[in-house]
């Protein structure tokens, strides 16, 4: 670990190190928490949904899984997550059922969703970049740019709530449901918005002089962004600390996990990584 935070404290738990969990995949992504603490992640190359149990087992939790990208788990208990095989967002029951919530936007179908947060009132939250995939039959971009979306927590009502961005793509929300972090990614930049009670956003500002893949928070307010391996910043944007994963040339996304919240899981391509901290994660399905 390469630099402590500001009261002389690591992030990382005293005495503990980064520990390889699992391997043997082709790329990961879209790790969240339920609320057993089991956290689930994706191998997209390979269709798949993965689950590492709090109690460390691996399983295979949805095959195929719609080349699932970014998820999040809503309050009562539904995964949601960025199918980009047919650019849609999905509701995935505990049993594995699958629901579409929404594929188009005006008419025309969406980019790739590519990342989520949910809010804790059920509005979703996601980006929806334009990434071109293999197994698309279309080269070009559906939309007319690369934008931030909202489908309100009756799932009729779908938003763009954010137009301003090169091209976004991690994405995560305070517990209290005010505060929205986008990665910008195309721009190299993390920014902050305040979001208002009927969902829309506003006051935007620089979080971290960073773009990411994916990101997380602790109840320290520290905000975890990937890409070179994991970079930790603080509420004032300043990097505070780096976590390196030296055997993988990308780090894709972050979620904390465990029983007590305290284990950070990093997807980083061929690997699933995890390694104990001292702060909590601050959303139980992020």
């Amino acid at each position: 670990m390469e630099r402590a935070t500001e009261n002389g404290s690591s992030v990382i738990a005293p005495g503990s190190g980064l520990q390889k969990l699992a391997g043997g995949f082709d790329f990961t992504e879209g790790p969240t928490c339920d609320a057993n603490g089991d956290v689930f992640f994706t191998d997209q190359p390979n269709d798949r949904i993965l689950k590492w149990s709090a109690d460390g087992g691996l399983s295979t939790f949805l095959e195929p899984a719609g080349r699932a990208n970014g998820m999040c788990f809503e309050p009562g208990g539904h995964l949601i997550a960025c199918a980009d095989e047919k650019n849609e967002l999905w509701s995935i029951a505990p049993d594995g059922t699958v629901r579409v919530l929404v594929g188009e936007y005006a008419g025309r179908r969406l980019n790739g969703p590519n990342d989520v947060w949910v809010r804790p009132d059920g509005a979703i939250f996601f980006t929806d970049p334009f990434y071109h995939r293999s197994w698309w039959t279309h080269d070009t971009m559906p939309q007319d740019g690369q934008h931030v979306y909202r489908l309100s927590p009756d799932g009729w009502h779908l938003v763009r709530v954010a137009d301003d961005l090169m091209k976004p793509n991690g994405i995560i929300g305070t517990p209290d449901g005010k505060t929205l972090y986008v990665s910008d990614i195309g721009a190299g930049r993390t920014y902050r918005y305040d979001i208002a009670l009927d969902g829309s956003l506003s006051g935007k500002r620089l979080a971290a002089n960073q773009g990411s893949d994916g990101m997380t928070l602790d109840t320290d307010g520290n905000l975890y962004l990937t890409g070179e391996g994991v970079a930790v910043f603080d509420r004032t944007g300043r990097e505070i600390e780096r976590i390196p994963v030296p055997d993988e040339q990308w780090t894709a996304n972050v979620s904390f996990g465990g029983r007590d919240r305290r284990m950070l899981f990093i997807t980083a391509s061929r690997g699933l990584y995890g390694v104990r901290t001292r702060t909590t994660g601050a959303n139980a399905s992020k």
